[in-house]
């Protein structure tokens, strides 16, 4: 058995919860990164929600694949389901991505589910912003997830232009606003 690959494109870059053989930079086709899942638990409450990182349709991703040793890919996969699919907004995909070295392999991804109530859709940047700053749940507050992920792939030397500029607005209004 070949080892499976796993695709990062949001929290999972920099907090994947799993041992891995080795992680790259990955492209992936068909699928953008967005804020567009209403948070409910991690992030927020469904009396506050905040906004997380979901793969919605349509043009490309840049984030990490990370190959996973098959021996352990059981208690991984697990692992995935659990922290990904509690509230079933994601559909696993195996979709083909392309590794910077040049290879491609096909990587256990993670896309939105746009019929599931949670997913927020396309957000104006402000809605993005107002939710991003009052979203705090178990797993901390929003903003702190929405910056560090943009910290870990200017990191890498990835560029999302939409996520640079909510971190943007999040700098110039988050003192302002007490966050």
């Amino acid at each position: 058995m070949t080892n499976p690959w796993v695709f990062g494109y949001g929290s999972l870059i920099w907090n994947p919860g799993f041992a891995f053989l080795q992680s790259e930079k990955a492209l992936l086709r068909g699928a953008h990164r967005s804020l567009s899942i209403y948070s409910h638990r991690h992030r927020g409450t469904p009396e506050t929600p905040g906004l997380v990182f979901g793969l919605s349709r349509g043009g490309s991703c840049l984030g990490v694949a990370f190959e996973v040793d098959a021996k352990i890919w059981p208690e991984v996969f697990v692992y995935l389901q659990e922290r990904e699919q509690d509230r079933g907004v994601y559909r696993e995909a195996w979709r083909k991505v392309t590794l910077a070295s040049g290879r491609r392999v096909e990587a256990l991804t993670y896309l939105v589910d746009e019929r599931h109530p949670q997913f927020a859709g396309h957000l104006d940047i402000a809605e993005q912003v107002r939710l991003v700053t009052s979203g705090t749940g178990q797993s901390g507050r929003n903003i702190e997830y929405v910056r560090n992920t943009a910290r870990h792939l200017q990191a890498l030397g990835i560029q999302d232009a939409v996520l640079l500029e909510i971190v943007a607005v999040l700098d110039r209004d988050a003192p302002r606003m007490g966050v």
